[in-house]
C-alpha cells in the first residue's frame, strides 16, 4: 500500500503538470486517444518479453506520428485522425493481447493497471520522469503558454508554434506511458484530466492550476487507495473514481456559492 501510494502521487504529479495544458488547449481527446493507443506497444512487448515501457512509448510515438500524417496527407481535421488512429490502434491491441492464452486477466492487466503490484525499480523510473516532465515544462512555459492563447503570437515572437505542439503532445505521451502500470491506460486518463479540470473551478493562473491540480490528485488517489482497501474494490478504478467524483463535488460547491451570492445581493438590491 505505501508504494501504491508513492507510485499513485508521482503518476499525479506528472499527469497534472502535462494535464494543464490538455485542458486549457482543449486536447482532452488526443489525450485519452494516446491512453488506447499505447495498447499494441504494450501487447507486443509482453509478447516478445520486453520492458512495457518501451512498447508503449514506441506506440504512443507511432500514434503521435499518424495524427501528423493523416491531417498533412489527407487533408482531414486532426481530430478526424486521432479518431481513427484512436479505434485502430486499440482494437490492433485487443487482437495482439487475444491470441494469448490468459487473454481476459492480460488484457485486464493493460486496461485497468496493477497499483498494488508496483515494485521499486517502477518508483525509481516514475520518480525519474517526474522529475524529466518538470523540467520540460519549466523551460518550455513560455512557449506553451502563449501557444495555448494564439499560435499566430506565438510564430511571432519567434516560438515555434508546431514544434511546441509537438513538444506538448510527445509530454503526454510520456505522461500516459510512465502512469498506464500504475492506473492502466483507460484509467490514466482520469488522472490526466480530472485533477487539472478541478483546479481550473477553483485557480486561473497556470502555475497556480499546476500546483492545485497536483493536490488534488494526492488527495484524490489517498482516499481512493484506503477506500479501496477497507471496501475491497478495484483500487486503480477507487482513484480513478474519486478524481473525477472530486471535480463535480467543488462544481456543485462553486455552483452553490455563486447561487448563495446572487440571492445575497438581489436581496440587498432596493426596492
Amino acid at each position: 500500500m505505501q508504494r501504491a501510494l508513492l507510485a499513485g502521487v508521482l503518476a499525479v504529479v506528472t499527469t497534472s503538470l502535462v494535464g494543464t495544458w490538455v485542458v486549457i488547449r482543449g486536447m482532452t481527446f488526443i489525450g485519452d486517444a494516446l491512453a488506447h493507443g499505447v495498447l499494441p506497444g504494450i501487447a507486443l512487448a509482453f509478447v516478445w518479453g520486453l520492458d512495457l515501457r518501451l512498447g508503449a512509448m514506441v506506440s504512443a510515438l507511432a500514434m503521435v506520428g499518424g495524427v501528423g500524417l493523416v491531417n498533412r496527407r489527407a487533408r482531414l481535421p486532426e481530430d478526424a485522425g486521432i479518431g481513427l488512429l484512436f479505434v485502430g490502434m486499440l482494437a490492433l491491441g485487443v487482437i495482439i493481447v487475444s491470441r494469448q492464452r490468459s487473454y481476459s486477466g492480460e488484457l485486464s492487466s493493460f486496461l485497468f493497471g496493477d497499483i498494488l503490484g508496483v515494485t521499486r525499480g517502477d518508483l525509481v523510473v516514475q520518480g525519474l520522469v517526474a522529475l524529466g516532465v518538470l523540467a520540460a515544462v519549466v523551460g518550455g512555459f513560455r512557449a506553451f503558454l502563449a501557444l495555448s492563447f494564439n499560435a499566430d503570437t506565438a510564430a511571432v515572437l519567434g516560438l515555434h508554434p508546431r514544434a511546441s505542439h509537438l513538444a506538448m503532445l510527445g509530454l503526454v505521451a510520456v505522461a500516459v506511458v510512465a502512469s498506464f502500470q500504475a492506473v492502466g491506460t483507460l484509467l490514466v486518463f482520469g488522472l490526466l484530466v480530472a485533477p487539472p479540470a478541478t483546479a481550473s473551478l477553483l485557480v486561473r493562473r497556470v502555475p497556480a492550476m499546476m500546483l492545485v491540480g497536483v493536490l488534488v490528485g494526492v488527495a484524490s488517489v489517498y482516499v481512493g487507495l484506503v477506500v479501496s482497501y477497507h471496501h475491497g474494490t478495484a483500487a486503480e478504478a477507487t482513484v480513478a473514481f474519486t478524481s473525477v467524483s472530486t471535480f463535480f463535488v467543488v462544481l456543485a460547491g462553486r455552483e452553490a456559492v455563486v447561487a448563495a451570492r446572487r440571492g445575497a445581493a438581489t436581496s440587498a438590491a432596493p426596492g
